[in-house]
């Protein structure tokens, strides 16, 4: 026995109802939606009344069964009426049975006296035959074979192997046992000891049909069998517990017909390829190059020999050109790059990454959910272009000044004088030499040309250096850019795929979860007894 309620199985439908739209068939849907409402009309109305419904192929005997049981001839009254194709009910305990009928659709009402067996209130229903040539009284039958609280079949010696009864009625209410008896009618017809035999025949034909129900055997003619019918009948009506019962067995056998949505237990898929192909159709290579060309640029321009590093200027900065280099006052989510628009071979790549991620973080599931799951991986598609685009325009590039740069350039413009000092030295001492000091030498070398020899030769070698420091550095601030790029195109491929998908598979365990609940049941299948 399972310790869940039936609000709380009813409650895991309503969650099925919900997480199913668009993975479930529509026919499935409008059985939801017809059991929850059924649900909730009859736990709405009187909780006093069992309705017991006695169904039967033409000829069963139906009729003369409950005069039997009531005791009177009730239904021979109803069968002369004109409207024979309507239900008749027998209701012991009138009050407050007028809106359970009502619902029940039963206009034809017999108000008996006394006590049924112990049972003070209870609604018996004679009802169409349900092979009838007329289709509207089976439409009545399989009506209010969804509805009754407690299923009575009445089958007779001569039909009660046929297919309508067993394919049509008794199969689909296998799960109903609890709430099931099997009436083995008009057993006068038979002699005493062929009587085993077909009532053995008989529970082997439910046995195929799947039903756990008890069988009893009957004669209206004779009256046998009678008062075990009508004791079995008050004692589902005195315990109060068929309607519950009934409704757990219709929870049951809709829950049955609901396809689980997981065909393995899923497993967590790794979304690093995705990222690292989204990062690249991004751009994050040219945007990681143009950080590190952009650095050789500027400190070209700082450090290199100023006699011909003022031509880097003319240069246009690669940062710059592609929309990339800090803009104060820019919104950071709104900020656009200058990066050519995604290529088609860019977009297939975007989507042929999203796709197999998707079929990935799809594949434990059945084809209903997974094509829900391929669903959200397209609408993501359409969104991925620009939001890359934003993620790259959003990454916070390592642009900036290195604090090498200002001793590089005081030397540089130290080295630049005192080359500008020697060749004004020559220049003064050939112009005025009475004036200007004659120009000491140092082991053999002119102070002047030492000043110009060692200022040029220093520059060049700064410029070199400078270049060399500037490329070591360039490729440090690539890798940088390109982990910066990379971690603001997973947070959009996290927001964009990765967590919509993650959801999609979360519907699809919490509909696992309540459908789990759904196909619980509280209550023991009675065990087949037959009483004769």
């Amino acid at each position: 026995m399972s310790g869940r309620t039936l609000d709380a199985r009813l409650a895991a439908l309503r969650e099925l109802r919900a997480l199913g739209d668009g993975r479930l068939q529509p026919e499935l849907m409008k059985s939801l939606d017809a059991l929850l409402d059924r649900a909730e009309s009859r736990r709405s109305l009187s909780g006093d009344h069992t309705v017991v419904g006695l169904f039967g192929a033409t000829g069963s005997g139906k009729s003369s069964l409950i005069n039997a049981l009531v005791g009177e001839e009730v239904a021979t009254t109803h069968m002369r009426r004109p409207t024979t194709s309507e239900p008749l009910a027998v209701i012991w305990g009138v009050e407050g049975s007028a809106a359970l009928l009502d619902w029940l659709d039963v206009r034809t009402r017999h108000p008996a006296s006394g006590i049924f067996g112990g049972a003070e209130h209870l609604i018996l229903l004679d009802l169409p035959d349900f092979d009838s040539i007329e289709s509207h009284h089976r439409a009545i039958a399989e009506r209010l074979a969804a509805q009754v609280d407690v299923l009575v079949w009445v089958v007779d010696p001569q039909k009660y192997a046929d297919a309508v009864v067993h394919v049509d009625f008794l199969a689909p209410h296998a799960r109903h046992g609890a709430v099931t008896l099997v009436v083995l009618n008009q057993i006068d017809r038979l002699a005493e000891r062929d009587v085993p035999a077909v009532v053995a025949s008989l529970t082997t034909l439910l046995d195929h049909d799947g039903v756990r129900a008890k069988v009893l055997t009957t004669s209206a003619v004779t009256g046998d069998g009678i008062p075990e019918l009508r004791n079995a009948i008050a004692a589902l009506a005195a315990d109060r517990a068929a309607i519950t019962a009934r409704l757990e067995a219709d929870v049951s056998s809709l829950a049955d017909t609901i396809p689980a949505p997981q065909t393995t237990t899923p497993r967590p898929v790794a979304s690093g390829d995705l990222v690292d192909q989204l990062a690249i159709a991004a751009g994050v290579d040219v945007v990681a190059s143009a950080v590190a060309a952009s650095y050789r640029k500027r400190t070209g321009q700082v450090t290199g020999w100023p006699i011909v590093s003022w031509l880097l200027r003319f240069r246009p900065d690669p940062l710059r050109r592609l929309g990339l280099r800090p803009n104060r006052g820019s919104d950071p989510e709104l900020h656009r790059t200058s990066l050519p628009a995604m290529s088609a071979g860019s977009a297939a790549r975007v989507s042929l990454a999203v796709r197999s991620y998707a079929d990935a973080a799809a594949e434990p599931f059945t084809e209903s959910w997974r094509a829900g799951i391929r669903l959200t991986a397209q609408q993501s598609l359409d969104t991925l272009p620009p939001e890359l685009d934003l993620a790259v325009a959003r990454a916070p590039l390592p642009s900036g000044a290195s604090w090498w740069w200002v001793p590089f350039a005081v030397l540089q413009w130290l080295a630049i004088a005192s080359a500008l000092v020697g060749v004004g030295w020559i220049f003064a001492r050939s112009a005025l030499p009475m004036i200007v000091p004659a120009v000491p030498e140092v082991t053999g070398w002119p102070v002047t040309t030492l000043l110009i020899l060692g200022g040029i030769l220093l520059g060049i070698l700064l410029g070199v250096a400078g270049a060399a420091l500037g490329a070591v550095v360039g490729r440090f601030r690539r890798r940088l850019a390109r982990r910066s790029v990379i971690a603001e195109v997973d947070r959009v491929a996290t927001a964009r795929v990765i967590e919509p998908i993650a959801a999609a598979r979360e519907r699809a365990a919490e509909f696992s979860a309540a459908l789990a609940i759904a196909r619980d049941t509280t209550s023991t299948t009675k065990s087949r007894g037959v009483l004769t």
